[in-house]
């Protein structure tokens, strides 16, 4: 590096799949021709794709890109997600609804869950879920696209998708190449850093090339090529409260159309996911092999797919954490790179999102000034741990006592952040949120009252204003108004059928 700063000429990524493409897509748009994009990736080294479920903000991700979202579903052989299903979490036997939007819409100051809770300790036998759109819409298999005017509760719903990851990252590829960014075949077995800045210089590939680069993103995966094995950088293991390290996954054919929400069962020793796709159903069990062998879990997935098995099941290893920091010296990691939460609540590909649009906010110069490093370390710190949260609510908050996983999970000590939130929730229902949280208050919310988390009482102001207000009643009509516009949306198949579908035409 040159002692005057100045910008950045050469941007090397390493690894592919869905975080590198990603990458080098945005990058590629965002950068244009300032700056030379090599990515280098091997086709001897698999890619993990289990990330097939995402959340809403994949949708901005897209739109920044001008990716026409109909073409991109196609191509990815998507479908259209309303939120997740949770089964026999809290007991076997129950189920609720993590909802992709709000609960039907405010009609005072006062937040509808808490007249939700007044009408309930009243004796009112509705569900929370009853008065959200994007349940009520998912649980007939509907779909449509939510209208714009907020007056109407088919504006209160939001979505997202599941796609093939593999399709995806080659969707990403060809726009990427597309707009100048080269791709470079082969493995690195070599990183070079020069000792007295701690930058990387450059990498260097089994087959004698040297790619050079004056900044670095890493995104090889669990393997942190640049960011551990090369800057040494060091892991927080968080597996004392998300003790799951392993997965087993294998497709299946669909017997029936796909269904427009992720579905997330509750297992012995972990949870198994089901995402359906237009051509197939993705399945996953997610476990921890201290109360588990391998054998076994592949045993209960494959005795449990919907379908006939398209694939054999694989074995994926990883330890929940995140990266001490994100940003060192010359490097981002990006990914798996990064950290890893399991896929409870499909924030995989979203922490790749999020982590490229930091990097895009505080794009440096070649000094790589210890500001951008800082803030970037900081606000990514704070994202991981609100998600971490998060997941261990689903977790902690657990009546089953039937496994020796789940006695565990509901009796460990939990972040004093997390307690915080609960005790808040179960004396009058209030939902306190922290700085950074991607997961707003309806989906805590869902996940609250989905796991057993009561609160004790209804806000003093909710009781105050109940009748006042008719609340009971507009709860009631609330109820009424969205069965109906639920009643009239397109099944989620006829939706993608008429605008994006994947099967080839007869």
């Amino acid at each position: 590096m040159s002692d005057a700063p100045r910008p950045i000429r050469q941007v090397v990524i390493v690894g592919g799949g869905t975080a590198g493409w990603m990458s080098a897509a945005a990058l590629a748009n965002a950068l244009g021709p300032a700056a030379i994009i090599t990515l280098v990736e091997s086709d001897q080294i698999g890619t993990i794709g289990v990330g097939e479920a995402t959340i809403p903000p994949i949708r901005m991700f897209n739109q920044s890109l001008g990716i026409d979202e109909n073409t991109f579903v196609r191509e990815t052989f998507g479908t259209f997600k309303l939120g997740i299903q949770f089964v026999d979490w809290r007991r076997k036997g129950e189920a609720y609804f993590h909802p992709f939007g709000q609960y039907g819409a405010d009609f005072d100051a006062v937040p509808l869950h808490q007249y939700w809770l007044h009408a309930r300790q009243n004796g009112d036998k509705s569900d929370i879920a009853d008065h959200c759109m994007a349940w009520v819409a998912a649980s007939m298999g509907k779909f449509d696209q939510p209208i714009p005017d907020r007056r109407r509760v088919q504006s209160t719903f939001d979505y997202a998708y599941h796609f093939d990851a593999t399709a995806y990252a080659a969707f990403l590829r060809r726009y990427a190449e597309a707009r100048g960014v080269k791709r470079v075949e082969g493995k690195v077995n070599h990183v070079a850093v020069k000792g007295e800045s701690g930058f990387i210089e450059s990498v260097h590939l089994e087959d004698g090339q040297t790619i050079k680069g004056e900044f670095f993103v890493d995104c090889s995966g669990f393997r942190g090529l640049l960011i551990e094995q090369a800057l040494r950088t060091g892991y927080e293991d968080w597996s004392h409260w998300l003790p799951a390290n392993s997965a087993v996954a294998a497709p299946c054919e669909a017997p029936e159309d796909p269904i427009p929400y992720t579905r997330a069962t509750a297992r012995e020793a972990g949870w198994q996911w089901r995402i359906p796709l237009q051509h197939r159903i993705g399945n996953g069990y997610v476990f921890c092999n201290d109360y588990i062998s391998d054998d076994d879990a592949t045993e209960t997935l494959m005795a449990n797919l919907p379908g006939k098995a398209t694939a054999e099941p694989r074995i994926l290893r990883f330890t929940t954490g995140r990266r001490r920091k994100f940003w060192n010296a010359n490097c981002v990691a990006i990914g798996l790179a990064a950290g890893f939460m399991e896929p409870l609540e499909s924030t995989s590909i979203h922490l790749i999102q999020s982590g490229i649009t930091r990097l895009l906010a505080l794009f440096p110069d070649t000094s790589c000034d210890q500001g951008a490093q800082d803030e970037f370390n900081r606000i990514t710190m704070l994202e991981y741990e609100r998600i971490r949260d998060f997941l261990i609510l689903h977790y902690c908050a657990t009546e089953r006592d039937d496994a020796p996983l789940w006695n565990y999970v509901r009796t460990m000590p939990i972040p004093d952040s997390l307690r915080y939130k609960i005790d808040q929730f179960r004396s009058y229902g209030r939902i306190v949120a922290s700085d950074f949280e991607l997961f707003q208050n309806p989906s805590w919310l869902a996940v609250y009252l989905g796991q057993g988390v009561d609160p004790e009482r209804c806000t003093p102001l909710a009781a105050a204003r109940a009748s006042a207000v008719r609340s009971t009643e507009k709860l009631a009509g609330l109820r009424q108004v969205i069965r109906e516009a639920a009643n009239v949306m397109p099944t989620h198949q006829q939706y993608i059928d008429r605008f994006c579908s994947a099967r080839s035409p007869v």
